[in-house]
Order: C-alpha cells, then structure tokens, then sequence
C-alpha cells in the first residue's frame, strides 16, 4: 500500500488547491505527532480540505488506490488516534471551522467538525444555551475530535458524555459516499443507530463533516467547594456516600497532592492549600437556577463530608476564585508530563470501586517500582493514572510496561472497569482489547470495520489490528 506516485499527488494537490496541500518536513513533523507519549510517525502528504465533496473525491482516489489515510483534528489526542503510523495521506479538519447555526427554538446547533470545543460552548452560550462536555483540552481540541473519542469532562457526572448530545452527521465513507447517519430529534426509533456508532470510533468508520447537537437551557448559577483529605481513600469512599445522599454534584473531581502541587507549579498559583499531612482534594460544583438550592446541596454535602475525616472546607467566592481551581484541576495532565510521568491511563470503574482501584494501583507502583500520580473525574469513576517509570518513558511496544499495564486494566476489569472511559484506544491501547473483549465481541467489531472500510484505508490498525 501507499505507493503514492507522482500523478497522484499532482490528483491530490488539484482537489484541495495547492495552497493546502504539503509535502515538506515541517509539515510531515506537525502532522506526524500528537500528545501521545511524543510518538512521531511522518505521512507522506497532507492535505486541508474545505468541503465534504473534496474529501469524497480524496477518499475515492485512496481507496482505488489502497492509501492509507489517517484523519486528524486538533492533534490533542492521547493515544495515538491521529498518528500516521502506516504513512499514507494526513486529511486536517481545520478548515472546517464553522458553526454553521444555533437553532435556538429547537435547542440545537450544527458545526463542523474544526471548531474549538470552548468557541462552541462560548457561542451558545450568548443564547443562554449549554453544551456540557467539557475535557481539559477544550480551549484547543476540537468537537470532531470529540466525536471520535466520545470525549467526557467534569461535567459528565450530571450531564453525560458527547454521545448524550451527538443527534446527526454528515459523514463521508471511506468509499467516498457522503451520508447522514439519523435525523434532528430527540427520539428516533429507525433501524439501527448509525450515529451513536460513528460517536467514539475514532475515525475509523468515516470522516465526519457535519454535526448536529442538542443543547440544553445554560444553570444560571454554580457554588464550587474544595475538600481537603489526608487520606486518598477516604477522599474516593466520600464520592460514592454524596450520591447516596442523594445530591447529584454537576462536577467532582479528584487530585492526589502530587498532582496539585505539580499542577499549581506550573500555573504558579497557591489557590489550592497544600500542607504536609494532606493526600488529596475533591472539587466539588453544584449548578442549577435556584441559589437558595444549590446551597442546600453544599450544606448537604458538607455533612457527608463530616464522616470521612475532611479537612477545612474552602468554598470559591467569585468567578476569578472558581477560574483559577479550575485552571489548576486542567493543567493536570500537562504538568504531570512535564515532571516525567508520561505514561497514562485513563481506567474507570464504578465510583464505589474507586478506592480499591487506587489500592491496587499504588500496590502495583511499589512492586514494580514506578512512581504514580492520579486525578480524575471521581464523580463518574473516571480516574487518570499516570506513570513514571525510572528507565522507561513510553508503554508503546515496551514489553515490561506492558506487562505492568496489564496488570493495571486486569485490576480494573475485575472492578467492573474499563481501560478507557473518555481518551479512546487508538494505537497504544488496542493491544489491551483482548483484556475486556472476548474473541466473538472482537471479531464482531472487525466485521463492521469490514462493511464500512473495505479496504481498510481509513484509520488502519487503531481499536485494534485489522488486516484487508
């Protein structure tokens, strides 16, 4: 595959316009890496198409021609989902940075694919409209990217994921045929349910050109409360007793003091306290319409708070108070990276299992001799582990990481978990499929891969090795 002539490049530069279309190293250097443990893999062209139609006609031309093509976003991927491992043709969405309409009677907005997560939010916004997913990167990823990786956030706990709020799209099959895979409602009962298929198959089934999303009626007001614990465990025990009492907090996160305090270094803030006998903070958000509410809620919750040994309570005053916590809470993946652990997981088990998952992991750190820090959204058992192995820096095809990482999603299938609840599988993981799959649900997955991509073209060998 990817014998890529000459004349096919002179076909592929004239359906894009050569101002959009590039084959020099610095380019192959931007588009041959994402954030995935600084993996670099060069393609041999990319190109930047506007319009679905022009993606038909590349698409056509690759699959005639048995090129590989890797579609790509914002590039802010974590596990290798944009990365051109086989070569081939790079097709970049950043052209298709337009929201197209926010249908305020219907609660909807269409957009495509290349615009920044927080500009949409920001936009519907102003309409008093609200998109809840939320992942760290929002202020530089893209909603497509988000479609791919059916990505999550904060505020999942109350709202849910992008699958939640995906209604319709416009795709273009690897075959080159352009579709709609449903309709605008809200409930729709005709046949099998293409676009919650293409949500979370980090395109490996379609380009997606076109988004249709409902919205909901933006909270007038939110209270954010930080919760300090000298103990992780307990910290994890109280999320699970919170539900219980039957408050459902709009976001609640977890952040070992490792995190923090890497994470405030780097946004060089002391907004969160850090003191020698402290082991973690929960962030908890409650948002709504009524004021007098939502303080009941964080009285309500204090109470809980009271029976897993919870330090002094600090509750955000203002937006610039809740800003900078919040600012602290996103910059955790990045300052973790930059302080050397550069392995991550991104595992979720049943929130009441969150405590034994951080047990065992913390257990499998001293056997094995790494260092680990962990955050996460604890509201939804969704908790980013993060390495920092002494000799080894990448899990890609390294065999002893590997097989601590088995390990790790061994343990966290045994906990009703997953290894993936909001950053995919795409490269790196798809060796851990076999973990939480069975052979019939694998081979199940490959034949719909089959009817979509005959020719395995689009996105090969991510979710999993799949051969023509």
């Amino acid at each position: 595959m990817n014998n890529i002539t000459p004349s096919l490049l002179e076909e592929m530069k004239s359906i894009v316009g050569a101002a959009y279309f590039f084959t020099d190293e610095e380019s192959f250097a931007k588009y041959g890496s994402d954030e995935t443990e600084k993996l670099h893999y060069a393609p041999q062209v990319v190109v930047k198409p506007r319009s679905a139609k022009e993606i038909s006609k590349l698409l056509i031309l690759s699959n005639q021609h048995l090129i590989h093509v890797t579609p790509r976003g914002a590039g802010t991927g974590l596990t290798g989902g944009a990365l051109p491992h086989l070569g081939g043709l790079v097709i970049s969405m950043e052209r298709f940075n337009t929201i197209l309409e926010i249908d305020e009677r219907n609660l909807q907005v269409t957009t495509e694919p290349g615009v920044i997560t927080e500009v949409l939010q920001n936009a519907v916004k102003e309409k008093g409209l609200f998109y809840p997913p939320d992942p760290a990167s929002k202020g530089s990823c893209f909603i497509g990217g988000n479609i791919s990786e059916n990505s999550g956030g904060p505020k999942a706990v109350k709202y849910g994921v992008v699958k939640d709020y995906v209604l319709n799209l416009e795709i273009v099959l690897p075959t080159g045929e352009i579709i709609w895979t449903g309709s605008n409602v809200l409930k729709n009962a005709t046949g099998y349910n293409l676009t919650q298929l293409i949500v979370g198959s980090e395109g490996t089934l379609g380009i997606v050109t076109k988004i249709v999303l409902r919205l909901i009626p933006h909270p007038k007001f939110d209270l954010l409360m930080l919760a300090p614990f000298n103990s992780v465990e307990k910290a994890s025990e109280a999320v699970s007793a919170i539900f219980r009492a039957g408050i459902t907090p709009s976001a609640m996160e977890l952040m070992e003091i490792e995190s923090i305090k890497l994470a405030s270094k780097l946004c060089e803030s002391t907004a969160i306290p850090i003191t020698e006998d402290l082991a973690a903070h929960l962030i908890i958000e409650v948002d709504g319409n009524d004021m007098e509410v939502l303080m009941k809620d964080m009285e309500a919750i204090a109470e809980v708070l009271t029976n897993f040994e919870v330090g002094e309570l600090y509750f955000a005053d203002d937006a610039q108070q809740k800003t900078e916590l919040w600012k602290i809470r996103r910059k955790a993946n990045e300052a973790s990276v930059a302080a050397g652990y550069t392995i991550e997981e991104d595992t979720v088990v049943p929130r009441a299992e969150l405590p034994r998952l951080i047990k065992g992991v913390r257990a499998l750190a001293l056997d094995n001799g790494f260092k680990v820090v962990s955050y996460g959204h604890a509201g939804d058992g969704n908790l980013h582990i993060r390495i920092n192995h002494p000799k080894y820096k990448k899990s890609y095809e390294n065999e002893e990481i590997q097989g601590i990482l088995i390990k790790v999603f061994e343990l966290v299938k045994s906990l009703g978990g997953t290894i993936s609840g909001e950053h995919g599988i795409g490269l790196i993981q798809k060796s851990f499929m076999p973990v939480m799959f069975d052979p019939i649900s694998m081979e199940l997955m490959k034949g719909i891969k089959k009817v979509f991509d005959p020719n395995n073209i689009l996105n090969a060998g991510k979710i999993f090795d799949s051969k023509k």
